[in-house]
C-alpha cells in the first residue's frame, strides 16, 4: 500500500467515531460536508482522505453511513482482535488495563506486568499482574501484537529492548523518555506533558 500520512489516518479515526454516532441515531447517509463539519476539516479534505482507499459515495447522494463505517474499520485494521500486553501496573498502567474502550475496538488485554512485589498477583479487571521476569517466556507463548509501556523513564529503554528482542513489533509508550527501536518496530509515544503544554499555549494565545 502507498504511504499514507499520519494526519490522514488520524482523520479517518475521527470520521469513524462520527459515523458510528450517526448510525446509532438512525441516519443512513451523510454528505462530505456534514462529515467535514464534525471533523473540523473541509469537504475537499474528506474526499481526498477517502480517495486514497477507493471510490466512496455518489455525487448528490452522499455516503452510506453503514458501508463507509465498515470500510474505514477495515482500513484501520479493526476487523480483527489485537492482543495487547501492558508493562507497568502503576496508576497509568492500571487505568489502561481497566479501560473498557479497548475491548470495544477489538484490543484484548492479555496480561499485565510489573516489577513491584506488592503489585504482582493482584487483579486488574480480571487480569492478574505478573512478574516482569516472565516477559520473555510469556511473549513467546502468548505472541502479543502490541505492548503498552507505562513505566518510569529510567527503565523504559531496557524494557523496550526486551520487548523488541522477544518479537513485539508495535509499542505504545507512556513513559516520559525518548526511546529507540529498530526500523521494523513501530513505536508511538504519548507525551501527556507536551499535550498539556499545547493546551496551555492555546489558552494563552487563542483569540476569542
Amino acid at each position: 500500500m502507498k504511504h499514507i500520512a499520519e494526519s490522514t489516518v488520524r482523520r479517518l479515526s475521527r470520521y469513524l467515531r462520527f459515523l458510528e454516532d450517526f448510525e446509532a441515531q438512525g441516519h443512513q447517509t451523510i454528505s462530505s460536508g456534514a462529515l467535514a463539519a464534525q471533523g473540523g476539516t473541509t469537504s475537499a479534505q474528506v474526499r481526498k482522505d477517502l480517495s486514497f482507499f477507493g471510490s466512496f459515495g455518489k455525487r448528490g447522494l452522499g455516503y452510506s453511513v453503514s458501508a463507509l463505517s465498515t470500510r474505514i474499520r477495515e482500513i484501520l485494521g479493526l476487523g480483527r482482535t489485537w492482543n495487547v500486553i501492558i508493562v507497568g501496573a502503576g496508576k497509568i498502567g492500571a487505568a489502561l488495563a481497566q479501560y473498557r474502550g479497548f475491548r470495544d475496538r477489538g484490543f484484548h488485554v492479555m496480561s499485565v506486568y510489573d516489577a513491584d512485589p506488592a503489585r504482582i498477583g493482584r487483579a486488574l479487571d480480571g487480569v492478574i499482574i505478573r512478574d516482569q521476569k516472565e516477559l520473555e517466556s510469556d511473549i513467546a507463548r502468548l505472541k502479543p501484537d502490541i505492548a503498552l509501556l507505562a513505566v518510569p523513564g529510567d527503565v523504559a529503554q531496557p524494557l523496550v529492548d526486551r520487548l523488541v528482542k522477544s518479537g513485539v513489533r508495535a509499542i505504545l509508550n507512556f513513559a516520559p523518555a525518548p526511546l529507540q527501536v529498530p526500523e521494523h518496530v513501530t513505536l508511538r509515544s504519548v507525551n501527556m506533558a507536551l499535550e498539556l503544554e499545547i493546551l496551555s499555549y492555546e489558552l494563552v494565545n487563542k483569540r476569542t
